[in-house]
């Protein structure tokens, strides 16, 4: 990925956020690194447009936190999900 295209991505999605060391280099954290392969497989592999991209990106971020602090309340995602899932079916089949 080209110099330009991560400083694109730091300012857009705002989830990349690498330290500086004293020349100013930028020093990127195995967070940063996973977070710019998601988003780079979200944007070439899956196809998806940067809004799509941070859309999708916000949706797993707000899922993680749910998980976490849901604390075992597995009862209660599965059954969101499947509502999720029934909605995307009820949208594909009209």
């Amino acid at each position: 990925i080209k110099p330009h295209v991560l400083r694109y991505w730091e300012a857009e999605f705002g989830l990349i956020k690498p330290k500086k060391d004293k020349q100013g280099q930028r020093l990127y954290r195995q967070k940063d690194i996973e977070i710019i392969l998601h988003i780079k497989e979200l944007l070439y592999d899956q196809r998806f447009s940067i809004q799509g991209a941070k859309q999708r990106l916000k949706e797993e971020m707000a899922l993680q936190t749910e998980t976490s602090s849901d604390n075992g309340n597995l009862k209660t995602i599965v059954n969101r999900h499947k509502k999720e899932i029934q909605e995307l079916l009820d949208i594909l089949k009209s």
